[in-house]
């Protein structure tokens, strides 16, 4: 990268940074502002202009600039017709080269599309990032059921079934303080808001190894999990059945065997079901 290609901001300064007052900042590294870039589109969720992450990150607008035009130039930022910025194509390959290394997420992947054969239905694997549950991985259903969520979506924790799951087996005070900063009212209203009631929900819903949530993120949309935790009992991932919401009112015994089934494959694979 031309990372150490400093405007005069940083020329005239020895490599500090000066706000506008004209007091000194604490030196920030090429590399750390690459990375405040990459970061801010990435939790933002959306294409953003320069001025908007200079201001957003603490930067002078001319030192983005040249860490934007250099980060586009690599392939590691797109920039569209508007002049605003993406992430670029580079990321995504080395996401999957660092998704490939991974165990745990091959024999999850593995296992997702096993489940959706089984199942008839789309199938996801979700994390947890920060505030948010997020779909890593998704096995699309035979179906013509359209699910929204792709790979990379993020959604607030109290919003889906694996959310609940993926903080079950945090202590109750964790899980009150998470809810009570992170819960947010859905696009349907449905979805519970209150910290407490999630909080025992969340821990309700990790000992008996299923959630299922129907029509809270989504219109007519139904989601049963089940968690994956590894060999100290923690609820690392979750694998799940998105299917219309109809389906789960008629047979949910069907779809929650089948998902707990997935779930405990899966760490038994990967070694961790002592824990039980």
């Amino acid at each position: 990268m031309k990372l150490d290609a400093k405007t005069s901001d940083m020329e005239a300064t020895g490599g500090f940074e000066k706000s506008e007052k004209g007091n000194k900042r604490s030196r920030v590294s090429g590399i750390d502002r690459a990375l405040q870039v990459l970061d801010y589109l990435y939790e933002t969720g959306s294409p953003a202009g320069v001025y908007a992450i200079a201001k957003a990150i603490g930067a002078p607008l001319s030192t983005v600039y040249v860490i934007i035009d250099d980060l586009v130039e690599k392939n590691l930022l797109s920039r569209n017709s508007d002049s605003s910025v993406w992430l670029g194509a580079r990321l995504y390959h080395y996401g999957l080269a660092y998704a490939r290394s991974l165990d745990f997420l091959n024999v999850a992947n593995h296992e997702m599309h096993n489940l959706s054969r089984v199942s008839g239905e789309t199938v996801q694997v979700c994390g947890r990032d920060g505030d948010h549950m997020m779909v890593l991985a998704m096995a699309d259903g035979p179906g013509h059921f359209q699910v929204t969520s792709r790979v990379g979506t993020r959604v607030p924790l109290n919003w889906t079934a694996s959310g609940r799951l993926l903080v079950g087996h945090l202590s109750e005070k964790e899980r009150l303080d998470l809810f009570e900063h992170c819960a947010k009212s859905s696009p349907t209203g449905r979805a519970v808001i209150d910290p407490a009631v999630l909080s025992e929900s969340a821990s309700q819903a990790l000992q008996a190894r299923i959630s299922i949530q129907a029509g809270e993120s989504d219109y007519a949309v139904a989601c049963v999990a089940s968690p994956i935790c590894d060999d100290k009992g923690a609820c690392i991932a979750t694998i799940s059945i998105v299917l219309p919401e109809q389906k789960i009112a008629d047979h949910p015994e069907r779809y929650t065997a089948e998902v707990k089934a997935s779930a405990e494959r899966i760490e038994t694979v990967m070694g961790w079901r002592s824990h039980s």
